[in-house]
């Protein structure tokens, strides 16, 4: 019998470089002309996975946000995996949103992904839910191969990573 071949196909989000990015964006705000004399706040909960961003106002939110967001690009944290709530209004005009970070992916998102796979008649490929991850299993490399190539253009709302490659 022929040995088989898997990888596994997952999403994760470095909390240690989100808290880089929480860092250098906070510098960068003390230190821009146009939040001068403003209080401007992100507070990083690594339990929760999520950071906490407000402002004076909505403008400032948005520059807030903006300022975070190529952090943490640059930082190569999937901007893919941001889960942004509503922005909340408070007293005075303060601004508030809240970013999530999603890390393995859910069911639904993997019932997709595979729905996908066995849809596109790839020959002899087996695909198997394992928790927040998704399990391709084939005899040829070449078929791995392939099914990587098809998923990778595809946008399913988070950044796949492709692993455990063996």
């Amino acid at each position: 019998m022929a040995k088989k071949q898997s990888f596994d196909i997952s999403t994760a989000v470095d909390f240690q470089e989100v808290d880089n990015a929480v860092n250098q964006a906070i510098k960068e705000t003390q230190t821009r002309y146009d939040f001068k004399g403003t209080i401007c706040e992100l507070d990083f909960d690594r339990e929760a996975g999520s950071v906490k961003l407000e402002a004076d106002d909505q403008f400032r939110l948005d520059q807030l946000v903006k300022v975070f967001r190529e952090k943490l690009s640059r930082r190569q944290v999937p901007l893919k995996n941001i889960d942004e709530s509503n922005v909340d209004i408070g007293s005075l005009g303060r601004a508030r949103i809240t970013m999530g970070f999603k890390s393995g992916i859910d069911q639904e998102t993997a019932k997709k992904i595979s729905k996908d796979i066995r849809a596109n008649g790839f020959k002899k490929v087996q695909v198997q839910i394992q928790g927040d991850e998704v399990r391709v299993t084939s005899a040829s490399r070449d078929e791995l191969q392939s099914v990587i190539t098809f998923l990778k253009p595809r946008d399913y709302g988070v950044e796949l990573m492709f692993g455990n490659y063996r």
